[in-house]
């Protein structure tokens, strides 16, 4: 289970989804990652597109996450009903957001909203206290950072009981920094910042890094969850090296 894995600190290596496209993530599947992020807040997902998705991760064995469009609860209900592994959720700012997130993706009092009808309820087939024990079990609560005010706020949002882990939002930062590139020195001062508050809390942290090589690097400095590329970058790096291979 990615949820138990992800607490171990195994090293986990995945990519994200842009196009929806379940046969993609069956071609994905195949090739040895330990999870795929459909990426529903920069991409065209719908929850139509989410629910085949999630359905081709879960049929061919590999776990999926969903960045949300927002961390909104409908936005979290909706992937989490379609029987998502976990939420990627943008841009939480304070500890006040993640606390909201957290309730949201929880089956508790003023939480996640209930439905036993749902694939990740196994279409009535579950108890309500199978369901609601299944999904403690399974969820992932993960918290993006990628802004100033979470950088500041670190500490606080790293400490929120039940948030499963941070994501450095490394472009983001960037822009949210006004730095030059991903690589300045106040951009990697902030990603240290996040993986030392994250060790502090015992909170595992991922994130995405510009270059593969990159990996071994943040691995060493404490870092566990990597999602790197897509298949657009997937597609292209092929078909670039196809007709080099070609022209001699």
């Amino acid at each position: 289970m990615l949820k138990a894995r992800l607490a171990a600190g195994e090293p986990l290596i995945g990519s994200f989804l842009k196009t929806p496209s379940p046969i993609l993530v069956e071609v994905l599947a195949t090739a040895g990652l330990d999870c795929l992020c459909l990426d529903a807040e920069h991409a065209p997902f719908d929850r139509g597109d989410v629910d085949l998705c999630v359905m081709a991760g879960r049929a061919a064995g590999l776990p999926i996450l969903v960045r949300t469009p927002t961390a909104a609860a409908e936005h979290i209900l909706s992937a989490l009903d379609c029987g998502a592994d976990g939420v990627l959720l943008p841009h939480i700012r304070a500890a006040a957001e993640a606390e909201a997130a957290v309730a949201a993706a929880t089956y508790r009092p003023g939480g996640r909203g209930y439905a036993g009808s749902s694939r990740a309820a196994r279409y009535g087939l579950a108890s309500m206290a199978e369901h609601r024990a299944a999904a403690q079990q399974r969820t992932l609560v993960i918290a993006q950072i990628e802004d100033v005010e979470a950088v500041e706020a670190i500490d606080e949002i790293a400490a929120v009981e039940g948030l499963d882990a941070l994501f450095v939002g490394r472009i983001d930062l960037t822009v949210a920094l006004d730095a030059a590139t991903p690589d300045a020195p106040e951009v990697i001062a902030a990603v240290d910042r996040v993986i030392a508050a994250g060790r502090r809390a015992g909170k595992p942290v991922g994130m995405f890094v510009p270059r593969d090589a990159d990996v071994p690097g943040w691995r060493a400095k404490g870092a566990t969850l990597f999602l790197q590329g897509s298949e657009h970058a997937f597609i292209r790096a092929g078909a670039a090296a196809m007709r080099r291979a070609a022209d001699g």
